[in-house]
């Protein structure tokens, strides 16, 4: 669904996010983070605020210590922004939703004319 916030997991992390074309958001959280919950109402609005423009994916590190490990998620909320397969940007820590917000046009301007 277009708009809503899909969970992401180490068995889905290449099709979902590593293959994707376009600016892909992902929010690393756990249930007991409570940084993490404060996030999560911000992450979904700008899931639909972003819409076609953005893909955000939710990964639970708890359940996907691999893809974490990787990236080298050492404390969360981290946010991870990829374009073709690479991270762009890094967002550690609860934010106001402002700061996600310029962050993400910004990477959207960057990244306007290399779809």
């Amino acid at each position: 669904m277009a708009g809503d916030t899909l969970k992401v997991e180490d068995s889905t992390w290449d099709a979902d996010v590593m293959k994707a074309s376009e600016l892909v958001m992902v929010d690393f959280w756990a249930v007991w983070c409570g940084p993490c919950q404060m996030v999560a109402p911000i992450v979904d609005e700008l899931a639909k605020e972003y819409a076609g423009k953005l893909k955000v994916r939710k990964l639970n590190t708890d359940e996907n210590p691999e893809v974490a490990g990787r990236y080298q998620v050492m404390s969360i909320p981290t946010i991870l922004f990829f374009k073709n397969g690479q991270v762009v940007e890094k967002l550690v820590g609860a934010r106001p939703k402002r700061q996600f917000k310029e962050t993400i046009d910004s990477l959207l301007a960057q990244h306007a004319g290399t779809a």
